[in-house]
């Protein structure tokens, strides 16, 4: 059972894990509480630890306000409660990734705590003594796929969020480097010996509370505390070199473009979607290396991909009249033939010899080009490349015709408005 109750503001517990307050949220709720009081209680446990509500928190301190009305639920729920606003999240807010890893490892202790996290080595379905769990405890790739990412993705993603000094966090948070998986997690990795020495410390520093011993207790925590110091230091020179690094390489260029490295990636169904440089390494080392086909649609894009003919029996590029003829000329495939549907060039390369469709072909629009290309070279569970978003019109048309699609972009906006159209219109949902 929970009630709501008036109490001190100072007395609400923050914890260090919550996502950063966005200033321009608080300040529509202030206007809101000014005009007609605080209409929703934020939610705390027992002790008073915030489980929901950080804005209207934060919005009723800059008010003033001596007191605020609190839904006070038992620590089973609030699990559950901290648990819902966490997935709410996902789902309604624009995160940096950082946000994103935090939350993350926030959900993954709170899924452990709740009995609802399998650990390697358990039985899916049953505890120890044969109980039967419902529903089963779930593993760490379905837990990354339920949030649509990659396993690989899903594990870093929260080594930063663990690993990574609270005070280096905020460091990252608006620099250069906030979008940057790569480098985060090199710095996560950063004093690795200084960090486990800390959490020895701090471990025995509880074992010693509860003994209370006094003097062993006060040890510990000056051991713990010089460690801590000590992994702050180090990654703080590894960020600041990071940013130096950057500075460096970004001196000269044109444009801004993305840094070089891992980019981020998402599981739809049966297919990979990487928000990146598709001409990467990184990208490349996650194709399966024996695709049908890859179809590189209309894009103003510099061409880096010639590596395309190396991965797929077929390569695809569609062009318009007015720069086909400068693609043939800045590109090294092995060029089979061209044709042209509804006024869209067609360039096949391939290192075998592959027939040439007779016949018109009447065809209108990408999406009716995308299809005849996946019915005419492709079969069904074939794997096709698509190393430019578009609008999502590789990936929707693998998804209908039953083929597993590896496409991606440079640019998030591409990325984030294919994936929405798969969610939207896709037959899989993730």
């Amino acid at each position: 059972m929970s009630k709501v109750v008036a109490l001190d503001i100072e007395q609400i517990r923050i914890g260090e894990n919550r996502r950063p307050i966005k200033d321009a949220k608080v300040a529509e709720l202030i206007q809101s509480i000014q005009a007609n009081g605080l209409l929703n209680p934020i939610t705390v446990d027992q002790k008073f630890n915030l489980v929901a509500g950080l804005h209207r928190l934060t919005a009723c301190k800059l008010l003033g306000s001596k007191e605020i009305e609190c839904n006070v639920i038992n620590c089973s729920d609030a699990d559950g409660a901290r648990l819902a606003e966490i997935d709410e999240n996902f789902v309604r807010s624009e995160l940096e990734p950082l946000e994103r890893y935090e939350l993350w490892l926030e959900r993954d202790r709170i899924l452990e705590r709740m009995g609802l996290r399998a650990k390697p080595g358990d039985n899916q379905y049953s505890r120890s003594g044969g109980e039967f769990i419902s529903p089963p405890p779930k593993t760490t790739l379905e837990l990354a796929q339920s949030l649509g990412y990659s396993e690989r993705s899903f594990q870093q993603g929260k080594q930063i969020a663990k690993d990574i000094h609270p005070e280096v966090k905020r460091e990252i948070v608006g620099s250069s480097l906030a979008k940057s998986r790569t480098i985060q997690l090199q710095i996560a990795r950063a004093a690795a010996a200084e960090r486990m020495a800390a959490e020895i410390a701090e471990k025995a520093l509880e074992l010693a509370i509860q003994a209370e011993n006094h003097q062993e207790a006060e040890e510990q925590a000056q051991l713990a505390t010089q460690a801590r110091e000590r992994q702050k230091q180090i990654q703080i020179e590894t960020l600041q070199g990071a940013i130096s690094r950057k500075g460096r390489r970004g001196e000269g260029k044109r444009g801004g473009g993305e840094e070089e490295g891992e980019g981020e990636e998402w599981v739809l169904g049966r297919h990979l979607v990487y928000c990146g440089d598709t001409a990467s390494g990184d990208f490349i080392k996650k194709l399966p290396g024996h695709a049908a086909l890859a179809i590189a649609t209309l894009t103003q894009s510099p061409w880096r991909h010639d590596y395309l003919v190396k991965e797929a029996r077929i390569v695809a590029v569609l062009r318009s009249a007015g720069n086909i003829y400068e693609f043939f000329n800045c590109q090294k495939m092995p060029f089979q033939y061209e044709f042209i549907i509804d006024d869209v060039y067609v360039g096949i390369f391939s290192q075998q010899s592959i027939p040439k469709p007779q016949g018109k072909i009447n065809i209108g629009g990408v999406e009716g080009i995308i299809s005849y290309l996946l019915g005419t070279y492709t079969q069904p569970n074939n794997y096709v490349i698509a190393p430019f978003m578009g609008n999502g019109e590789v990936l929707l048309g693998c998804d209908r015709m039953s083929r597993i699609c590896f496409t991606g972009d440079k640019n998030p906006q591409l990325v984030k408005g294919g994936i929405e159209r798969y969610q939207k219109f896709g037959n899989k949902r993730e």
